[in-house]
């Protein structure tokens, strides 16, 4: 990967967007768009939209989502000797917090704290084997009041995990919020190279969703206001290539072999074709992953907006979801920039999506 576009990246990825607060991470996206695209408007959800013209007449829309909104937490009340109490935003483990550094993003910048936890020497060996329930967790900033703590912090600010981006051996790295930056990343990338490479004929319309952890809601609002004829979605996809996942159950998925192209009820079969034939074509490699039902990520909503999208779903497999250690191939991300940019061009008209 370029270096200009891995410094993007680990912007992206250090840039702190609980649900409800990815207003930073847009104004990144905004700023590295602008002057690229024809047009970028920011909607009343927050989401970002991003417009570049095609060319031919009668041109198709396509929509790119890659939700920007990742998961995290948010303060719900301090205690009198100074200790934060706080609940989750989006689906997090409890077993992942405890003994975390956290920042809590507040008006007047970030305030570092630790989730405290009992030293093991001093819990019943019952307690070693319970996980410690979010309402009885606490954050511990250093002060020594409740006057002092609401000095610094405010109900209801949100609050991440401090790691970001890191390389490991190869070309992966790890960092927290992959889940979605990473498909934020993908989507805004797509956009500069059909730029580069020339008008397609299609209007393309790249799109940063806020909300997705709890309930795809930015999605919703946003392609009921693009209204495109195919809508994709750009998420990360769970990988199997660890210990303790039954490949059974979500098949033979491995981080390093390229994006996961969806399948099923929740995908166009027209527009599952084209992307394979497509990543076969190019020589990009690829994954399949079975998907009987609804898939979970925006293109579930992109599909039932309006009369009816032709909607896919391409993933890049990643390790360890929803903690603060997710990994994934840098060479994954590239290969899903390649598919998408190229499948843009084999697009004729919104009338070959139609199952025959």
């Amino acid at each position: 990967m370029d270096q200009r576009y891995y410094d993007l990246l680990k912007e992206m990825s250090q840039t702190p967007s609980p649900s409800g607060f990815e207003q930073p991470i847009q104004r990144v996206i905004r700023r590295v768009q602008t002057g690229i695209a024809d047009d970028v408007k920011t909607d009343v959800m927050g989401n970002v939209i991003c417009r570049l013209d095609g060319q031919g007449e009668n041109r198709p829309k396509v929509m790119l989502a890659g939700h920007c909104d990742e998961i995290g937490f948010m303060i719900k009340y301090v205690d009198e000797e100074g200790f934060i109490y706080f609940a989750p935003i989006g689906g997090v483990d409890a077993h992942l917090v405890p003994g975390q550094r956290v920042n809590i993003h507040t008006a007047n910048g970030p305030v570092l704290g630790v989730v405290g936890k009992k030293p093991i020497h001093l819990m019943e060996p019952k307690d070693r084997e319970t996980v410690v329930k979010f309402k009885e967790q606490f954050i511990d900033i250093g002060c020594g009041s409740q006057e002092e703590t609401l000095a610094l912090v405010a109900t209801g600010d949100p609050i991440t995990f401090v790691p970001s981006l890191e390389r490991l051996q190869g070309d992966l790295v790890t960092s927290r919020a992959f889940d979605d930056k990473m498909g934020a990343f993908i989507v805004t990338r797509v956009l500069q190279e059909v730029k580069q490479r020339g008008a397609a004929p299609v209007d393309l319309y790249s799109v940063t969703t806020v909300q997705e952890e709890i309930g795809l809601r930015g999605a919703s609002a946003s392609v009921y206001g693009v209204n495109p004829d195919i809508g994709i979605a750009v998420d990360v996809g769970f990988s199997s290539d660890f210990p303790g996942i039954n490949k059974a159950e979500l098949g033979d998925l491995r981080v390093g072999k390229g994006p996961i192209i969806a399948r099923g009820a929740n995908i166009n079969p027209v527009l599952f074709e084209l992307l394979v034939t497509t990543a076969q074509q190019e020589n990009i490699p690829y994954q399949v992953v079975g998907m009987p039902r609804a898939t979970g990520t925006d293109a579930n909503v992109m599909q039932l907006s309006r009369g009816g999208v032709a909607a896919a779903l391409v993933s890049v497999p990643l390790r360890y979801m929803h903690s603060p250690v997710e990994v994934l191939s840098l060479a994954d991300l590239e290969a899903t920039i390649a598919l998408l940019s190229a499948v843009l061009y084999r697009i004729d008209s919104a009338e070959m999506f139609i199952p025959q």
